[in-house]
């Protein structure tokens, strides 16, 4: 099969098509062969050496496909079936093993398209909306890079339940978009605005109740300053970069804040919790709560230029690898 080798830490270029040999489903396993494969911000901290594994690998950890092969013990699946998957190592391949434990049986109206765009962004962005901080009717929030993958969802699916999004994003252009998805107001951050004298000027003074944060560094200080006495920090990616270290004490400078820094491992690790809120997500798809945006579409071997789109935020919603 072919499959993309990172041989190196580095950047886009490291990314490399390679010949490799044919995996086999072990006990608890099965092999899908992926007719579409999820690029995330994951996969950049795996390239660049911010997360594990080590070299040699091939990065990428979402998709959806066809199960072709079945281990030993695995009673769920069978070959044929449809699955989408968020936590099988090895993704960015021609065929992936994926543990029956992460895979998720497609219902015949969702199509791999749209799970392989949903899958890891909609869970992410479900737990962090009904279990690190749900807000309610009339709260208020901020949703950094509002215009990237998790960033739209997390406007819909706020925006739905009634609180009001404070959206930030790179261009004007991006800022029609998610205002079109329901944004109650945007901040274009071109040009050294001054994030949280604008979130404190929208909300009279009072900040926001929570932060949505996936960007990391350099949003970190501007999420502090725009939140209300006693709100809440979810830092839940690190695009730009590590937060910088800092003294608790921080937060009560700011207002006696709670900082959580959650993560989708703890949150779909038992198989009923992530068939359930895989199913609540398939539904809102359905119902149109929420809806799937592709913002870019690359052969296997042209992941390099994908991560360069990835990184220089030249798209809006999901990219996706077509192997």
């Amino acid at each position: 099969m072919r499959a993309i080798v990172v041989t190196a830490y580095g950047g886009p270029e490291v990314l490399t098509i390679a010949e490799r040999p044919d995996p086999t489903a072990g006990p608890g396993e099965v092999v899908a062969r992926p007719s579409v494969i999820g690029v995330n911000f994951k996969d950049v901290y795996e390239r660049e050496g911010r997360a594990k594994p080590a070299p040699p690998f091939t990065p990428g950890s979402e998709g959806a496909g066809t199960v072709t092969a079945v281990g030993e013990g695995v009673t769920t699946l069978a070959p044929g079936d449809r699955i989408a998957w968020c936590a099988a190592p090895g993704s960015y391949a021609e065929q992936v093993v994926v543990p029956e434990r992460a895979a998720v049986p497609l219902p015949a109206d969702v199509t791999d398209e749209d799970a392989a765009a949903l899958l890891l962004q909609g869970l992410t962005a479900h737990y962090l909306t009904t279990s690190t901080h749900p807000v309610g009717e009339g709260g208020t929030a901020l949703v950094h890079a509002a215009a990237g993958g998790v960033g739209r969802l997390l406007t819909q699916l706020l925006t739905r339940r009634g609180v009001k999004v404070v959206a930030t994003v790179s261009t004007p252009a991006k800022a029609a978009a998610v205002q079109d998805l329901g944004a109650w107001r945007t901040v274009v951050t071109a040009g050294g605005t001054d994030i949280a004298a604008r979130v404190r000027e929208l909300t009279g003074g009072r900040g926001v109740d929570v932060v949505y944060d996936g960007v990391g560094r350099d949003t970190f200080e501007a999420g502090l300053t725009s939140l209300r006495p006693r709100g809440t920090f979810v830092l839940f990616g690190e695009a730009s970069g590590p937060v910088p270290a800092f003294d608790p004490r921080l937060l009560a400078s700011h207002g006696s804040l709670f900082f959580t820094r959650p993560t989708l491992n703890d949150h779909a690790t038992d198989p009923e919790e992530l068939r359930d809120r895989s199913a609540e997500l398939f539904a809102w798809l359905r119902d149109g709560r929420i809806d799937v945006s592709v913002g870019g579409r690359y052969r296997l071997e042209d992941a390099a230029r994908a991560h360069r789109d990835l990184q220089q935020r030249r798209t809006t919603g999901k990219l996706l690898l077509q192997p």
